[in-house]
This record gives C-alpha cells, structure tokens and sequence, in this order.
C-alpha cells in the first residue's frame, strides 16, 4: 500500500466558528454550550445531548439537518455521513479537499465535543451479553478519531475536564485555539478511543472464555501522578482500569499525604491477603513489608487480630502496611497509632476511630468500601522487555481443595486448621514461601529466599526473635503447623521446618522425591498434607 503524504503545514491558530457536541456524560455540557454560543460558535448536536442543549434556550441545530438523512435504528446511524465526516477530516488547506467540500455543501467543524456509551459502567454492573453489546459506542470513536487525526485543523474534547481549558483558549485567543493544545487533546483522544477498545476487547474474551486472544490490550484511566517511582529518579503514575474490585484503585483516602508507587504496591498486597479471611467469620489484620507479609493473625476483634499479627514481628512492622477485614474501631486505631506506620486500609472507618487516626497526621487511612473476593477472576500484568505477561488471578482457596493426608499420622483438627491458615498465608509470600502457624496466628514468615531449606531456617529465626521480644520461654513454631507454596523437593527443607517445632506440613506435593519427604515426615511423626495446588509468587 502506498503511504499518502500531504505536506501541508498545519496552522497555528484555527477559528472555532462550528462545535460538534455528542455526549453520553453530560457534566457541564450545557455550560459550555452557553459560553460557545455566547461567543457565535455555532451548535450541532444530536439525541438527547440535543434536547439538553436546546432546553436551555440555546439555538442549536440538529446534525439530521445538516445530513438531510433521520437518525435510523434506535440511533445507531446518525452521525456516519459523508457531511459530517467530510467536515471533520478535510485539510483545509489543500484545494482538492476544499474544492471536494463545495462540491458536495459540506461545512468544515473546528470543535466536536464527545464521550462515549458507558460500556465500562454497564459492564461493571454486570449487564447481560445484548445489554453489553449495545453499549458499544461506534460513531462516537469513529468521529474522535477523524477528528484526532485532523488536529491540524479540529479541536477534539473527550473529557469533561478539559472544557475550562477549551474556554480559557478561546478567551485568550479571540476564539481561536493554538496547536499544541490540539496537538494534546488528539493525544488524549486517541488514548481514550484505545482504553475503550481494549475494554470491550478484554470483555469480549471473558465472554466468550478466549484465555489466549491474538491481541491483547490493557488500558487504564490516570488516576494520579507520583512523585516518583520505586525510586526517586524513577518516573510514575498510577492508571486505573475501570476494574471494580474494592482496594487500594477503588478506595477513599481519608487523610494523610499522597500515597507513593511502594504504598500502594504495599497496600494491594496487604488487602488481598487479609480479604482471604471472611469477616463474618472472624476479625483479621495482615501487616506488610515490602509486598511480603511479617505477621498475620485473627482474633475475636480487630485489636486482638492486631496485637497478635504485631506478634509475629514488631521488628519489621515498623513502618509497614496494615490491613483490616473489618470496620475499623476506635480501640484498634488507638493502639495501631503507637507505632509508626505507614498505611491502614480497612472497608470502613467510625468516627471515633478517625479521629483517632488524625492524631497522625502523616498516617495515611484508607477505606475500600468492601473486601475483594477472593474467589473472583480478573486478569494480572506484569511487564518484561519487548512483551506483556498475562495470567488469570490466582484464586485458588484452600477450602476449595481437596486435601490428601499422605503420612501415617493424619492431622489433628487443631493442626488442620493451622494448615489451612498458613497455606493462605503462604499464597501470598514471595516464592520461595514457608509459613508457620499457630492457633490462628503467624509464628514465622520465610520470603523470597533462592532456597527454600532458607526461608524454613529464616522463617525459625524470625519465630525465635519475637519470642525473646515477647519474652516467651519457647517460640511459637514450637506446635505450629508449616505450609510452603510449592512442592518440598528433598527431605531437607522438611527437616528444617521439624526442627524448628512443627509437628504438621501442607504443601502442593508434585515432587519426584515426594516419597522421600513423606517418609521423613513418618520417620518423626509429622503429619503432612497435599493440596495439588501451587501458588508461586514472584
């Protein structure tokens, strides 16, 4: 295909003399209508953005005027015309355009104004498949996008945002807008139309259950720039998908300062882990460090939840992550604010214990407004050079499984629970993960190590120091069930966890050497148990 080349220069300013306004959300359209009209732009609109306009005693036109052609099917075809495009994407400059224009009384538009059907929002809400469909906008990208490739010439709005800019351009300029200005909107537009295409594409594959499309495309809404990155010469921002699921992109930042790229990198991790404990069930608080859990705990209350998780490790809580299950309370808050921390999370807050927390005045509070499922899908991303990887979410539930004693000695129900507890713990440690647990409570936490014969003696250590701390005779793996996230490749790391004191193990199973650890464990009277499920984490 040959490449077309038109190198005519775009001009400066353009005279806005002729506005498009099509809008699904209409926020201050009326408004901008009226300084547009009060300056002698004229108005086109269509449907109900019409209607809008018009009964606010503004002269505006209908865009069937200007095609001679009704809006036909429910809407569906009203602005794909030959006179609406023509005048979207003509280069102004070029005689053959100009003369193509006269031919056919098409009239040049210098502004259009649109947002788009909300497909995000019905999707959100769980409407049926024909609902969904027909929330797929189609002349609303195709006129942005002629107006977006015609900058040089059209100025395009796609956020409601953007009209006290339009305006202050149009007063500064005797109402005219500059290049660059143009330049930003079509950018903007062109980012809005992908976002919007990567949504019903992504949709389109849940639905119709594609796990592997040829294309795939993530898009995602600024939400706020940062300071900076991971670290401070790094740039960052954090972009929301439109993806409803309650947590740190969805929720209220109640007081202190912006949160950073690690806080909320930090805070994510915190409220995953901790909505795998039921509220109703019990009250839970994981603390995190670094995207790694040091103490995680239920409890009759949150305060009992909180105090028991501190437990696990005050060392590394200094400074971290606190995440709740539950409302948060006042006496929760006030003894949560006797250390340094950095965020808490929870659904909600009372009043009392807000005004507790404000004692703080750096302390970040957050409510979410609900837990996440845990069993829900959804779709992770992580970046690599040249590529994207994408996997389902792992919401793999230990209650879900069936779960196999492999030893001689089956697990008391004690020990069972313990086991349970510390495998959802352990799904979301760094790999590679051991956990101990007891009574409901980490008793140590092994992370990231290239070992996992590692995580098991550093998890013992970290057990043995906050038994000192508490001044306790032994520490709490003593009786503790262990779980690691992936198979126990040779008898070592099994060792290691029996000789820091527990008498139980639950790991996927899967190894060659399976047989080994198995009679290892007999050989101390270990029980241990298979899930069949693994949860790296990297």
């Amino acid at each position: 295909m040959a490449v077309v080349s038109k190198k005519i220069p775009a001009p400066d300013k353009v005279a806005v003399k002729t506005a498009l306004l099509s809008v699904s959300d209409k926020t201050g359209i009326v408004e901008l209508a009226r300084a547009l009209a009060d300056k002698g732009v004229r108005l086109l609109s269509t449907g109900g953005t019409h209607k809008a306009i018009a009964a606010a005693g503004l002269a505006v036109t209908d865009v069937s005027d200007v095609t001679g052609f009704p809006e036909i099917m429910d809407g569906r075809v009203k602005t794909l015309h030959p006179k609406v495009h023509g005048g979207l994407l003509a280069i102004r400059d070029d005689a053959e355009h100009q003369a193509a224009m006269k031919a056919h009384g098409i009239e040049g538009i210098d502004l259009v104004v649109i947002n788009l059907y909300p497909f995000e929002d019905v999707r959100a809400a769980g409407g049926d498949y024909p609902t969904t469909v027909e929330n797929i906008d189609i002349g609303g990208p195709a006129m942005i996008r002629a107006s977006a490739k015609n900058h040089a010439y059209v100025t395009i709005l796609t956020d409601p945002e953007d009209y006290p800019a339009l305006l202050e351009q149009l007063a500064a300029d005797a109402g005219q807008t500059a290049y660059a200005f143009r330049q930003r909107m079509a950018a903007k537009a062109f980012a809005r139309t992908a976002a919007y295409d990567a949504m019903i594409s992504n949709w389109f594959a849940e639905a119709l259950s594609i796990d592997t499309p040829r294309h795939r495309v993530i898009g995602g809404v600024l939400k706020e720039e940062m300071r900076y990155g991971e670290n401070p010469h790094q740039k960052a921002a954090f972009y929301v998908t439109g993806e409803r699921r309650p947590g740190v992109a969805t929720a209220s930042l109640l007081q202190g300062k912006q949160l950073s790229y690690n806080n909320i990198n930090d805070t994510d991790a915190a409220y995953e882990l901790v909505a795998e404990f039921l509220p109703e069930k019990s009250a839970a608080c994981a603390i995190i460090k670094h995207a790694n859990p040091c103490g995680v705990a239920t409890g009759a209350n949150l305060l009992e939840a909180y105090k028991r998780a501190l437990a696990c490790d005050s060392v590394s809580a200094f400074g971290g992550i606190i995440a709740l299950n539950q409302t948060l309370d006042a006496e929760t808050a006030e003894e949560i604010i006797k250390l340094f921390t950095e965020v808490i999370i929870a659904p909600d807050v009372t009043d009392e214990a807000k005004a507790i927390v404000a004692r703080k005045a750096n302390l970040r509070l957050l409510t979410a407004g609900g837990l996440p499922d845990p069993r829900s899908a959804g779709l992770t991303a992580k970046t690599v050079s040249g590529g994207l990887l994408v996997q389902s979410r792992d919401n793999g539930m230990v209650e879900d499984l069936e779960l196999k004693a492999v030893t001689k000695r089956a697990p008391t129900q004690q020990e069972l629970e313990d086991m349970k507890f510390a495998f959802k713990v352990a799904k979301h440690v760094k790999s590679n993960a051991v956990v101990y647990a007891k009574d409901g409570q980490t008793a140590g936490i092994g992370a990231g190590q290239m070992s996992r014969v590692d995580s098991a003696r550093i998890a013992g250590l970290k057990a043995e120091e906050a038994a000192r701390a508490l001044g306790l005779v032994e520490p709490l793996t003593r009786g503790s069930a262990v779980a690691s996230e992936a198979f126990l490749p040779f008898a070592d790391g099994l060792l290691s966890m029996i000789a820091a004191g527990a008498t139980a193990v639950i790991q996927p199973g899967g190894s060659m050497r399976d047989q080994e650890v198995i009679d290892a464990a007999n050989e101390h009277n270990v029980a241990m148990v298979f899930t069949g499920m693994r949860h790296f984490r990297h």
